[in-house]
């Protein structure tokens, strides 16, 4: 049985834009200043992630209050709006049909995951739908790809990690999954850097149906 660990942002939705500008507007009302480098470190780092760079960048809000913020801004798109990208329904359906196990790991947390999971009906799909909330830390941190294949009962290196993030996807490697970059707009100035430290790389998410899965 292949397993899989899917990201949720950028990978099994469209969700980034929505995802990048409710962070980056709480900067913009801070006037904080930034670069384009942010989306790359702040994606993977979840909302007590993001909200603890925030503070350290000079917002001058308690955590809670800016991961409230965050939650508001993005709430209604992830409960009415937001898409699956292209050909992942479809996949994720052939994929459990050929009795792979199916599991996600994501920055976001469930309040707004789990919503569209189930708006989207294929929250039944996945054996295990978890936020970096449900570990206590972030997929900047390496532990957390341990924590998961341990929960998984698998070898890390049995686990097929599939993330749009350049620095989750570097994390996951580092910590010795098997990682799968997925293209996203979002990120497109990086594929060729997310190709030179993952196994595989798909432009779109029926190519999974194909991808080789051989070791050394």
């Amino acid at each position: 049985m292949e397993t899989y660990l899917f990201d949720f942002d950028g990978t099994l939705v469209d969700s980034m834009p929505t995802y990048v500008s409710s962070m980056l507007r709480i900067l913009d009302e801070n006037e904080i200043k930034y670069d384009s480098e942010i989306v790359k470190v702040i994606t993977p780092l979840g909302l007590i992630g993001a909200a603890d760079y925030f503070i350290r960048l000079g917002v001058n809000k308690p955590r809670e209050e800016i991961i409230g913020i965050m939650k508001k801004y993005m709430g209604e798109a992830y409960f009415y709006h937001i898409p699956a990208k292209e050909n992942v329904i479809s996949t994720l359906y052939e994929l459990k049909s050929r009795g792979a196990s199916l599991n996600v790991l994501t920055a976001s947390p469930h309040l707004t995951l789990d919503a569209c999971l189930k708006r989207l009906e294929i929250y039944d799909l996945f054996d295990n739908v978890w936020s970096c909330d449900d570990f206590s830390t972030t997929k900047a941190d390496p532990e957390i790809y341990v924590k998961a294949a341990e929960r998984l009962g698998k070898k890390i290196s049995e686990v097929l990690f599939l993330d749009d993030n350049f620095n989750a996807d570097l994390t996951a490697k580092k910590a010795g999954m098997t990682v799968c970059g997925v293209y996203d707009a979002s990120s497109k100035e990086y594929v060729e850097e997310i190709k030179a430290i993952t196994d595989y790389y798909i432009y779109d998410f029926s190519e999974l149906l194909h991808l080789g899965r051989q070791r050394e």
